[in-house]
């Protein structure tokens, strides 16, 4: 073994793929990104309007459920499931999305699986409002099997300087607002995978839907970043919260000051029939469906009661439901649900 074609990497696929996707990365650029793409690096100004800029950033991956994708061949969610991963933990902090890099990992490049993934990431992106700078497709001979891949993303943010939302503002009495969200998004699938996939065939018609199991599990996540922005513009919020891995207590827990205490009402909003059926099949508790999933919540605002009407309308602008769904009380910092 002499050449790196040899070890397992394949140089002139990887300049083909760079070749099929540059103008899909190209099309969610703005007049803010500086630089080419191909490069070594992009960046992007600063939008107008700030007068004392914070940077933030943020970093994840859609974990398990790449697997699922890859398994029954639906990989054009993937995108937006890792979109919404990293842009939505930035809306949390009150800050707007400016740019997001990729990492693909793989065992041997599929020139058709990535660059499917990757006009998916491009699509979202699109949604989102945020430009793709750029990112890296590497391949892992002999580390990861062949027909593997794990996806990753970083995205940079923006916010005014103490206009940070972190949840030092929240006080007993105010309401706690949840955005609603249809699916599982992309949290939870070790347990979907080892209690769901070994009990149902992927292609058979998911229980009460006349969509197939795969189709279902695979729906692409909600990205509410846009919404959460537009309902700022409009109104306070004293806390926000990414509802992803820990559920509804873990991650608002995340957002509580001390001596306070949020008390959800989840007879307040339906639970999608999803949660019902991955419940019923693995004989779960609600706490650790609740500990696990979403549960039909995926973005969380806390403010003064007076202000929800304006913060739901932002929502619903974008096509997001929103409710009321508990509130702020005195007590040993923690999260109950009823």
């Amino acid at each position: 073994m002499s050449t790196y074609g040899e070890a397992g990497v394949n140089l002139e696929a990887a300049e083909e793929l760079v070749d099929r996707i540059g103008w899909r990365v190209n099309a969610t650029w703005t007049d803010d990104v500086i630089g080419g793409f191909g490069g070594f690096a992009a960046g992007t100004q600063i939008p107008p309007g700030f007068s004392k800029p914070v940077l933030m950033m943020s970093t994840d991956g859609v974990g398990t459920k790449a697997e699922l994708a890859r398994v029954s061949g639906l990989l054009e969610g993937l995108g937006y499931d890792l979109v919404a991963m990293v842009v939505d933990d930035l809306a949390a902090a009150g800050a707007q999305p400016i740019a997001i890099t990729d990492y693909i990992a793989v065992g041997h490049l599929d020139l058709d699986v990535i660059e499917t993934i990757i006009e998916s990431i491009c699509e979202a992106c699109d949604e989102a409002e945020v430009p793709l700078l750029g990112g890296e497709t590497a391949e892992h001979p002999g580390v990861m099997d062949l027909e593997r891949f794990d996806l990753a993303a970083t995205a940079l943010g923006v916010v005014e300087l103490d206009e940070e939302v972190d949840g030092s503002n929240i006080v007993a009495g105010d309401a706690i607002i949840g955005v609603h969200s249809p699916n599982l998004r992309s949290n939870g699938f070790s347990l979907v995978r080892a209690l769901v996939v070994d009990q149902l065939d992927l292609d058979a018609p998911f229980p009460d839907s006349d969509r197939t199991v795969a189709e279902v599990l695979l729906e692409p996540s909600v990205i509410y970043a846009p919404s959460v922005l537009n309902a700022l513009a409009r109104a306070e919020a004293h806390g926000l919260a990414h509802i992803t891995g820990g559920g509804l207590p873990g991650n608002i827990a995340r957002i509580l000051p001390e001596d306070t205490r949020a008390v959800v009402d989840s007879s307040s909003w339906e639970v999608p029939n999803v949660f019902g059926v991955i419940q019923q099949l693995g004989k779960v508790s609600p706490v650790e469906m609740f500990r696990t999933f979403n549960m039909g919540i995926g973005f969380v605002v806390v403010a003064h009661p007076a202000e929800a009407d304006r913060l739901i309308k932002g929502f619903d602008l974008y096509g997001h439901s929103a409710s009321v769904i508990g509130e702020i009380i005195e007590g040993v910092k923690g999260v109950e649900i009823h």
